[in-house]
């Protein structure tokens, strides 16, 4: 396996796209040290000030989505694929980048596409069962592909295509995440609280919001509960002020970089139903109630929580049918109920594929991961 490669990692803006390339780098360097990694990506703030928590490198590029504007935007967007394009190409050759990974999203189109001009390896990690439009055409161009799903649409198993699952971050440690040990929320729930994990994904989600603090307002017996909500930066005051006008423990934030740990905590999780996260909640098998984003691409969320559910991981709520009502009853029923919670976790956990940072790590640096028997559920 070759030692002291120049990775560059593709794509971001959402915690989604953003988080599993975070795992694939984590995991290169842990296995070399010496792996130059480099991220590019857009300008968003969220992705420059998550990758600064990482304390990984990062330079972003001009782009735009194509998809769902009118003509004339797509026809500006088609024009700046150009500039992005020269813009990548000399990222590559300046950074002397041997292996190009794309995580999804439109920034990483033009770094795959200017890779296999340069001759360099590629490759792109699908996360979701249905691809977006990115992926889809990348699919065609890169070298080799990662999927999450088996039953991916439009890539199929094969030689240059794996099954390794969403790779998940590891935890940073408590001076990277710059949250002093007296702060953390996790030290103000007691041991036998039961922890509600309320989250839209790294930018909110108002129906979510809105329909969990509207059940909160019927709830009753809430002296041994404890929420945890992470609201998006646009309703973090809103709902701050909702729950101070209850007498229920909580922490409400626009967004906690403490994540993981408090998955680990968590003894049920509202949440939507990108595939990061449903990855993470399989891996720790956490019961979940899933509420997918009905307008993200291709509905590819509601793809992945139907998967779950068929088999009985969670209780998928579609958004159109989500109410205060609605969603208070499936937090009771389960709140209530330890045998059922406890079967819902057991069927996450056999879902879940663990070592898909590894994996894709493994096949950067030249290992031959196409035997591997840690590809498959756990």
């Amino acid at each position: 396996m070759s030692k002291n490669k120049h990775i560059i990692i593709a794509g971001g803006k959402t915690g989604g796209h953003l988080f599993p390339g975070i795992a694939v780098a984590q995991a290169l360097k842990e296995k070399d040290p010496s792996t130059k990694i480099l991220f590019v990506g857009t300008s968003a703030p969220f992705e420059i000030e998550t990758l600064a928590r990482y304390e990984f490198a990062h330079k972003s590029i001009i782009s735009r989505p194509i998809k769902g504007k009118n003509i004339f935007a797509k026809a500006w967007s088609a024009g700046l694929v150009g500039i992005s394009l020269i813009q990548a190409l000399g990222i590559i050759i300046a950074f002397r980048a041997n292996f190009i990974l794309g995580v999804g999203g439109f920034s990483s189109f033009a770094l795959v596409l200017a890779g296999r001009i340069l001759f360099r390896d590629t490759a792109i990690h699908e996360q979701n069962a249905f691809p977006g439009m990115t992926n889809r055409m990348l699919a065609k161009i890169a070298r080799t592909r990662f999927i999450s799903f088996k039953e991916t649409k439009g890539m199929p198993e094969n030689d240059t295509t794996f099954l390794v699952g969403n790779p998940v971050r590891r935890l940073l440690s408590t001076a990277q995440e710059n949250i002093k040990t007296d702060e953390s929320v996790l030290n103000r729930i007691n041991a036998d609280d039961f922890l509600i994990l309320v989250t839209g994904g790294s930018q909110g989600a108002a129906s979510i919001n809105g329909a969990f603090t509207d059940a909160v307002a019927m709830m009753e017996d809430t002296h041994r509960l404890f929420i945890v909500h992470q609201t998006g930066k646009n309703a973090e005051a809103q709902i701050q002020q909702v729950y101070a006008a209850g007498d229920i423990r909580h922490k409400a934030a626009a967004f906690f970089y403490d994540m993981p740990a408090i998955q680990d905590r968590a003894d049920l999780v509202i949440s939507r139903a990108g595939a990061g996260t449903l990855s993470e909640l399989c891996i720790k098998g956490k019961p979940a109630i899933l509420v997918p984003y009905p307008h993200a691409a291709d509905d590819h969320q509601t793809a992945n929580a139907k998967f779950l559910a068929d088999q009985g991981a969670c209780i998928m709520i579609a958004d159109k049918d989500l109410t205060g009502e609605t969603l208070l009853a499936a937090v009771e029923n389960l709140r209530h109920n330890t045998k059922k919670r406890s079967e819902m976790a057991d069927t996450m956990k056999s879902l879940a594929m663990p070592h898909g940072a590894d994996l894709i790590a493994d096949r950067i640096i030249g290992a031959d991961i196409s035997k591997r028997k840690d590809n498959v559920p756990a």
